[in-house]
Protein backbone atom coordinates (compact mmCIF):
# COMPACT_ATOMS: atom_id res chain seq x y z
CA UNK A 1 0.00 0.00 0.00
CA UNK A 2 1.29 3.36 -0.79
CA UNK A 3 -0.33 6.26 0.51
CA UNK A 4 -2.72 8.29 -1.78
CA UNK A 5 -0.62 10.89 -3.68
CA UNK A 6 -1.93 13.55 -5.93
CA UNK A 7 -1.26 11.49 -9.23
CA UNK A 8 -3.58 8.64 -7.88
CA UNK A 9 -7.06 9.86 -5.80
CA UNK A 10 -8.49 7.81 -3.48
CA UNK A 11 -11.28 5.06 -4.68
CA UNK A 12 -14.48 5.53 -4.27
CA UNK A 13 -16.30 5.34 -1.08
CA UNK A 14 -12.52 6.27 0.40
CA UNK A 15 -12.49 8.10 3.64
CA UNK A 16 -12.29 11.61 1.80
CA UNK A 17 -15.60 10.76 -0.60
CA UNK A 18 -17.98 13.51 1.05
CA UNK A 19 -21.18 12.55 -1.19
CA UNK A 20 -24.02 14.81 -0.32
CA UNK A 21 -26.47 11.41 1.19
CA UNK A 22 -23.88 11.01 3.43
CA UNK A 23 -23.21 13.77 5.87
CA UNK A 24 -19.29 13.27 7.05
CA UNK A 25 -18.99 11.02 4.53
CA UNK A 26 -20.06 8.23 6.42
CA UNK A 27 -23.49 6.32 5.73
CA UNK A 28 -25.84 8.73 6.76
CA UNK A 29 -29.41 9.32 5.72
CA UNK A 30 -30.54 10.02 1.99
CA UNK A 31 -31.59 13.26 1.15
CA UNK A 32 -35.51 14.09 0.86
CA UNK A 33 -36.67 12.93 -2.16
CA UNK A 34 -38.36 16.86 -4.11
CA UNK A 35 -41.45 15.47 -5.88
CA UNK A 36 -42.19 17.40 -8.66
CA UNK A 37 -46.28 18.57 -8.96
CA UNK A 38 -46.63 15.99 -12.12
CA UNK A 39 -44.84 13.30 -10.25
CA UNK A 40 -47.41 13.58 -7.27
CA UNK A 41 -50.28 13.89 -9.46
CA UNK A 42 -49.15 10.58 -10.76
CA UNK A 43 -48.38 8.62 -7.54
CA UNK A 44 -52.11 10.15 -5.82
CA UNK A 45 -54.17 8.65 -9.06
CA UNK A 46 -52.14 5.42 -8.81
CA UNK A 47 -53.09 5.36 -5.13
CA UNK A 48 -56.52 5.90 -5.56
CA UNK A 49 -56.32 3.14 -7.62
CA UNK A 50 -54.66 0.80 -5.78
CA UNK A 51 -52.97 1.24 -2.15
CA UNK A 52 -50.67 -1.58 -2.61
CA UNK A 53 -48.11 -1.67 -5.55
CA UNK A 54 -46.44 -5.06 -6.45
CA UNK A 55 -42.74 -5.49 -7.63
CA UNK A 56 -43.96 -5.20 -11.81
CA UNK A 57 -46.60 -1.82 -11.20
CA UNK A 58 -43.86 -0.55 -8.80
CA UNK A 59 -40.96 -1.33 -11.65
CA UNK A 60 -43.42 0.00 -14.36
CA UNK A 61 -44.09 3.01 -12.38
CA UNK A 62 -40.68 3.96 -12.18
CA UNK A 63 -39.03 3.77 -14.89
CA UNK A 64 -42.14 6.10 -16.14
CA UNK A 65 -41.89 8.57 -13.84
CA UNK A 66 -37.91 8.44 -13.76
CA UNK A 67 -37.94 7.51 -9.71
CA UNK A 68 -35.99 4.59 -8.04
CA UNK A 69 -38.19 1.74 -7.10
CA UNK A 70 -37.21 2.51 -3.59
CA UNK A 71 -38.39 5.73 -3.68
CA UNK A 72 -41.53 4.51 -4.95
CA UNK A 73 -42.09 2.12 -2.20
CA UNK A 74 -41.18 4.50 0.50
CA UNK A 75 -43.51 6.79 -0.72
CA UNK A 76 -46.37 4.68 -1.21
CA UNK A 77 -45.66 3.56 2.57
CA UNK A 78 -45.64 7.20 3.96
CA UNK A 79 -49.14 7.47 2.06
CA UNK A 80 -51.18 4.55 3.33
CA UNK A 81 -49.72 6.01 6.56
CA UNK A 82 -50.83 9.06 6.29
CA UNK A 83 -54.35 7.43 5.07
CA UNK A 84 -54.39 5.83 8.61
CA UNK A 85 -53.74 8.53 10.76
CA UNK A 86 -56.91 10.48 8.73
CA UNK A 87 -59.12 7.87 9.36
Amino acid sequence: GRPWGAEQPPPEGGPECSCPEEPGGRGGRRLRTAFSAEQLSTLESSFQRQQYLGAAERRKLAGRMRLSEVQIKTWFQNRRMKLKRQL
